[in-house]
Formats: C-alpha cells, sequence, structure tokens
C-alpha cells in the first residue's frame, strides 16, 4: 500500500498551541549547543564552550554497574519513585555528607534533576505565586515557573556582591504572594558559592515568612574549590521543613547521558512530586539507578575518582581565569565551583561597536554570534542567565581545547578587526 500523501495545505486543521507553551523560550545553552555541532559536522572547526557537562567518561565502576544491570536482567520498569536500594543509598548519602535525615518516602528518583526541579515547582506553586529567582540564574528555572503559573520575579545579584543574594534583597523582594526562593549552590551559571554565614542571614529572612519554601539546587556540590565549602540550606535551623532539596548523578560523576536525579522533601511535598511523575514519565532507568548505587558507593564526595574530575576543573578554572583576565576591559570574578566563568564583556559591544565583514556590535547576543562566526567559538550569551552585559564559558573541556578556544576569543576581542576604541573612552569618561 501507497504511504498516505502528505496534505501541505493544513486550512482545516486548527494548529493552536498551548499559549502557556506558545510563550517558552527556548534554551540558548541547548540552541548554541547544536549550532556548534551542526557547523562541526559541516566541516567548520568550531570549539564549543556552550554546554554544561563534563567531558570526562562515566567512571568505570559505575558504567559497569550498569552494563551488569542489562546482562543480569534488570531492564524492567523500576518502582515510580525509583528502587528501595538507591533510595535508601541516598539517605545515608544525605545523612553523612550533608547532615539531613529523610524516610525512604521523602526521596523521589526521577530522570534528571531538571524534572526534579519542575516537578517541585509544579507541586508547590499555584497560579499567581512568585518565585524568586536571584540573577544570574539557570537558564531553565523562569520558564518552569511560568509553565507552572506562576511568576518569576528576579532579583539582581552583581559581580561585584560576588553573584550571590543578600538578605536584605531578599527582605524587600517578598511580599504575601511569594512563594518559592531559588537557591543554586555552587551556581551555575557564575560559579559562585554562598558561605554558611550568607545562608544563614537568608535562612532568618525565610523564617520570618510562612508561606516561602525554598529550592535548593546542589547538583554542582562536589565540584567546589578550596577553601570554598558547600552547606545544604536544609540543614540550617529550621529549614528543613520548608526546602526541597534537588541533586543528581550527572555533573560531579560525568553521567549526563544516564538521566539520574532526585528530590529529597519533606512527605507531603515528596508525595505530590510522585503523583506527578506517575502520570508524566514514571520511574527513572532500571539500569542508570543501578549505576547510581555504584556512584554513591566510590566514596563520600564521589571519592577519588571524582577528586580526580575536581582537580582537572580546578586546573581548567585556573587556566580560563588567568587568560580571560589578560584581555583589556574584560571583568571577571573568581569562580569558586561548578565549571563556568561569566565574564562581563561590556566592552566589547554597543552602539560604537563594529567589527570589519561583520557589521555592528549592539548586544551580547551579536557579540557572541561574532565570536562564532568570526573566532569559530561557541559560547552563551549571558541575557539567557539574565545577565545581559555577559557571556557564560563552559571549561569542561580539555585544556588543549581551553588553549585553542582562548587564542581564537582574545584574537577577535583585540584584533584589528574589531573597532570599539569609541566605547572605550565613553566608559572612561563616565
Amino acid at each position: 500500500m501507497a504511504p498516505a500523501a502528505r496534505q501541505e495545505n493544513g486550512a482545516s486543521v486548527d494548529m493552536t498551541i498551548n499559549p502557556v507553551v506558545g510563550a517558552i523560550r527556548p534554551s540558548k545553552t541547548m540552541v548554541l549547543s547544536d549550532l556548534a555541532t551542526s557547523l562541526r559536522e559541516s566541516g567548520v572547526d568550531v570549539i564549543s564552550l556552550a554546554a554544561g557537562e563534563p567531558d570526562f567518561d562515566t567512571p568505570e565502576p559505575v558504567a559497569e554497574a550498569g552494563i551488569q544491570a542489562i546482562r543480569s536482567g534488570n531492564t524492567h520498569y523500576s518502582p515510580n519513585t525509583g528502587t528501595s536500594t538507591l533510595r535508601k543509598a541516598i539517605q545515608r548519602k544525605l545523612q553523612s555528607e550533608n547532615g539531613l535525615e529523610y524516610g525512604a518516602d521523602e526521596i523521589v528518583l526521577s530522570n534528571g534533576a531538571k524534572q526534579s526541579i519542575w516537578q517541585s515547582l509544579l507541586a508547590t506553586c499555584s497560579p499567581g505565586d512568585e518565585v524568586l529567582i536571584p540573577a544570574p540564574y539557570w537558564v531553565s528555572y523562569p520558564e518552569m515557573a511560568r509553565l507552572a503559573g506562576a511568576s518569576p520575579v528576579f532579583i539582581d545579584c552583581p559581580a561585584d556582591q560576588g553573584y550571590v543574594l543578600t538578605a536584605q534583597q531578599l527582605r524587600e523582594a517578598l511580599n504575601p504572594r511569594s512563594r518559592l526562593l531559588i537557591l543554586c549552590t555552587p551556581s551555575n551559571p557564575t560559579g559562585a558559592v554562598y558561605s554558611l554565614e550568607r545562608l544563614k542571614e537568608l535562612a532568618e529572612v525565610v523564617a520570618e515568612h510562612p508561606r516561602l519554601l525554598v529550592l535548593s539546587d546542589e547538583i554542582y556540590e562536589h565540584i567546589i574549590y578550596r577553601p570554598a565549602q558547600h552547606h545544604s540550606f536544609a540543614a540550617l535551623p529550621g529549614m528543613w521543613p520548608r526546602t526541597l532539596t534537588v541533586n543528581g548523578f550527572s555533573k560531579a560523576f560525568a553521567m549526563t547521558g544516564w538521566r539520574l536525579g532526585y528530590l529529597a522533601a519533606p512527605k507531603a511535598f515528596a508525595k505530590a512530586a510522585a503523583a506527578i511523575q506517575g502520570q508524566m514519565t514514571s520511574g527513572p532507568s532500571s539500569i542508570a539507578q543501578q549505576a547510581g548505587v555504584a556512584a554513591l558507593d566510590l566514596g563520600p564526595a564521589g571519592g577519588p575518582l571524582v577528586a580526580d574530575f575536581v582537580k582537572s576543573f580546578r586546573q581548567r578554572r585556573d587556566y580560563v581565569v588567568k587568560r580571560l583576565r589578560s584581555i583589556p576591559g574584560l571583568k571577571l570574578p573568581e569562580p569558586e565551583g561548578a565549571f563556568y566563568a561569566l565574564p562581563d564583556m561590556s566592552q566589547f559591544f554597543g552602539h560604537a561597536v563594529t567589527a570589519d565583514d561583520f557589521g555592528s556590535i549592539p548586544d551580547i547576543d551579536t557579540l557572541c554570534r561574532f565570536l562564532l562566526e568570526k573566532g569559530n567559538v561557541a559560547v552563551v550569551p549571558g541575557d539567557a542567565f539574565g545577565a545581559p552585559n555577559c557571556l557564560r564559558i563552559s571549561y569542561a573541556t580539555s585544556l588543549d581545547k581551553l588553549e585553542g578556544a582562548m587564542d581564537r576569543i582574545e584574537e577577535a576581542l583585540t584584533g584589528k578587526a574589531l573597532h570599539r576604541q569609541q566605547a572605550m573612552a565613553a566608559s572612561a569618561a563616565s
């Protein structure tokens, strides 16, 4: 039988999209990563510093556990909230590493920390509620809030205060509609780490508002550079009942493709998230969960294998910071964790900035396109993260690639093709 012919004329079909979905903005991280991949596949020598993905392979003991899961027939549906074996392992991890006590029914495993964050927002927020998001922020937080029917409220946390929220800023932003505060430490996209003192100050403000909950995104907790230290918000006095802690295996254990994350929260919130998951995806991969058990068996904070990853990330951080700070006009606070740098690029775009064979560079989006087209380096514009003067660089790649990328960025920004004298003069005059 011949295949049915396509009807290109859709006049008789209602193509209306749900307006909530239609208003979702695409993730610029994914757009830039996909574009860089497409250019490489077409033969262009592009170095991508866009995606937040470790370049390491999953540790061998973890990968082997996944292989053994397949060989032993552990390939069937998982319980909706995850296997009891992995949930108990996470219980032990949270108790020993984070000082947090959770029951097995207060942990929900899902297909990545991203899903856990989305389910947390949907479980806790109602139409008309506000979600407080310190800026710079991870690109998906605002869109998730909107999908949940809530309104994102951004609180600007500039570089001169370390990209972290102050207690006074939080107090000024709160009102009866405030439902959820999102904290990400270590931070994507800044690499900032909240000190224990700062978290305690924020907790004092949170305690003054009975409706206010906190979503603590701790996916980068093990990727941290001494003397900075990670502290779980739920471990602070009085914060356990109002905190939803999200974590996962993708970053520290180089398990991005395994899609495994979790939510730890008071029973009411965990139960609501589990109900959402039961109607959406059901439980995560049984194979990935067996690998997750092996990951936690590597030892506290991932043991020596993850420590080696972190050592490499620190070397890359140091190299990238040194190279970027050597470019005149570029400003960059030193990241304390994760694997991102968020330099201020305001000296390199504006009405007075042009480039030969390219044209004007009025904003950060155009500057990133200039770096891609003329420098063959893919980075993400900071406006996607609530930082329109910045761009985000992921240094989760080899030192050789970082050296090549930094050479290209430096040449593009300081070479004769880029004309920014007027912009520099205007800045100096101000």
